[in-house]
């Protein structure tokens, strides 16, 4: 597996576990459990855009992985 090919696979799960703790969220009505899945999506979320950073940065820096126009 190529190195971009993990980065999205590792990006395509961070933001499914980011919907998953909001969607936990919504579901508790315990306050201290809904802060917790709140700081864990937006902790997340930060990864998210981390990794999609390194997406680009990638696919910006090699050739072989920049998608066709």
């Amino acid at each position: 597996m190529s190195t971009i090919n993990k980065l999205e696979q590792a990006l395509a799960g961070t933001k499914g576990l980011a919907s998953q703790f909001k969607t936990f969220a919504l579901d508790t009505d315990d306050q201290n459990a809904k802060q917790m899945f709140n700081q864990l999506s937006q902790t997340a979320e930060d990864m998210v855009q981390q990794l999609e950073g390194r997406v680009e940065y990638v696919k910006n820096e090699e050739p072989q992985y920049r998608e066709e126009q």
